[in-house]
């Protein structure tokens, strides 16, 4: 049996403070399921307003008519993000709404504090709770059953102001980054269409087809290609605009069939199947056996003749999304082939103009994802804390 420290207590959700008490969600809070109503997207289409419509993850729409208005919290019943958590599944909301049937509505009882609840919540696993088959929920027979450690309500409030310090915090870490994305958006606009050039820079721009400037899919690997080679595989899922999020170790003889370009350092990849999501990527470094899917064109720039980072930022700007837009347009299924992207046009300033231009645009991006990394490091941090506040081996006196 595990040691219980002096002034703590075992319980049924582990060891607590002596003076916390457990209660069930149930005790509470309120539940007010029955007051939501779900709205159709036709029906919503109709009645445009300026109060949120909110569902399991947050902001839906926004309605003409509200159901409450009142400090509350909302906690997702179904969907993904029960188990994966990729955003906020409890969280407090104010003033004049309309909730579907997608999230539980909880008014916080006497005695507990609505942001000390919604952080508690927020903090749970939802695995042993999730009564769903084909996908993930909430239901509200067993949410009301969901036992919680409650200290004291001057506690409670102290925990609720430590957490909302930091969350004071990452709010303004996600202004600085919206608006240094708007930056970026608003320079790319300016610098990729030459509407204003980079001191010292005055000759003439051209427009010019990616066949034009560079290879498409310049290496591939062969049917004969030796059954035991082993490689990096790149797929479509693994970049998320820009980002590369992952790969995976392969052996030819049992990679996916698509597994077939390869990638040297500068190759930019264009997404051709769904080219909307804009699943794109600069191989910025040195890359050994790496090969990407065929659901991806592989541009390689002609050196002297154009830049790998100034093309790749053309793939984000106005100009190639509505060429890829009208390529599209019609089409049962949204896909591009290789030969529309050696087709696509971009403006095309010399060289060393191009450069430079890639250069500003990359330090933005270096700026944003400094900021992204804060951002990620501050909530790790408010995690930390909530493991410590919420359960109560660190206390605040």
């Amino acid at each position: 049996m595990s040691h219980v420290p002096s002034s703590y207590k075992q319980t049924e959700i582990g060891v607590i403070p002596e003076d916390w008490d457990v209660h069930t969600l149930g005790e509470a809070a309120e539940f007010l399921d029955g007051r939501r109503r779900p709205v159709k997207d036709s029906e919503r289409a109709k009645m445009r307003g300026i109060y949120p419509y909110y569902g399991a993850s947050g902001i839906v729409d926004y309605v003409n008519d509200y159901l409450f208005d009142e400090d509350l919290i909302l906690l997702g019943e179904d969907g993904e993000n029960i188990l994966s958590r990729n955003s906020r599944l409890a969280f407090q909301v104010s003033g004049k709404i309309w909730v579907n049937n997608h999230a539980h509505v909880l008014r916080p009882k006497a005695g507990f504090d609505i942001v000390f609840l919604a952080e508690y919540l927020e903090s749970l696993d939802y695995a042993q709770y999730n009564t769903g088959t084909a996908q993930p929920k909430l239901n509200k027979n067993v949410c009301t059953r969901i036992p919680i450690a409650v200290p004291t309500e001057a506690e409670q409030r102290a925990i609720a102001d430590a957490l909302a310090d930091v969350d004071d915090l990452l709010a303004a870490l996600d202004r600085l980054i919206a608006k240094q994305r708007a930056l970026k958006t608003a320079a790319m606009q300016q610098l990729l269409t030459g509407r204003q050039r980079l001191p010292g820079f005055t000759a003439p721009w051209e427009t010019k087809r990616i066949r034009e400037i560079a290879d498409v899919d310049p290496e591939n690997l062969s049917s004969d290609t030796n059954p035991d080679y082993s490689f990096k595989y790149i797929s479509l899922e693994d970049i998320d605009t820009g980002t590369l999020l992952g790969y995976t170790e392969q052996i030819f003889r049992t990679a996916p069939s698509r597994a077939r370009r390869k990638l040297r350092k500068g190759d930019v990849l264009v997404s051709t199947v769904r080219p909307n999501l804009k699943s794109h990527l600069l191989i910025r470094d040195d890359v050994i056996d790496t090969v990407c899917s065929t659901g991806f064109s592989v541009v390689r720039c002609r050196a002297a003749i154009a830049d790998p980072a100034y093309v790749y930022f053309h793939l984000f700007a106005d100009g190639i999304e509505r060429q890829i837009e009208s390529l599209l347009t019609g089409s049962n299924y949204p896909a591009i082939n290789s030969g529309d992207v050696k087709a696509l046009q971009i403006p095309y300033p010399p060289p060393d103009e191009q450069t430079a231009i890639a250069a500003v645009l990359s330090d933005m991006d270096a700026a944003i994802a400094a900021l992204e990394a804060r951002r990620a490091k501050t909530l790790a941090v408010k995690q930390g804390m909530m493991q410590a506040l919420l359960t109560g081996r660190t206390r605040l006196r």
